[in-house]
């Protein structure tokens, strides 16, 4: 078990030095950094997704689901204000309350 926490720490520092140490003769190029680009929006959506639609494996769209209200509320907040905790804010509380 500490042999596979040490080996993927070191992988994961391996590939993280190779974009942030600037000696080194790497670059990123243009195309590479705007297909990168969609990668956050592509790691959250797949964890916040299951999150808000699903409950014990079943897809769950009603409006007694606290998730989605919630999740509705933050999705305009968050393209209103660009601002994360107003973001996170709103959408906890609306959490809050509904739940």
């Amino acid at each position: 078990m500490l042999t596979t926490i040490i080996l993927m720490a070191c992988v994961t520092f391996s590939s993280r030095y190779l974009f942030l140490h600037h000696n080194l003769p790497f670059a990123v190029g243009p195309k590479l950094q705007q297909f990168l680009s969609y990668s956050a929006p592509a790691v959250l959506t797949a964890i916040w997704v299951p999150i808000v639609l699903l409950d014990e494996g079943e897809l769950k769209l009603d409006w007694h689901n606290p998730y989605i209200p919630a999740a509705l509320i933050a999705i305009v907040v968050a393209a209103r204000t660009k601002n994360i905790y107003f973001t996170s804010l709103a959408g906890l509380s609306v959490f809050y309350f509904l739940r």
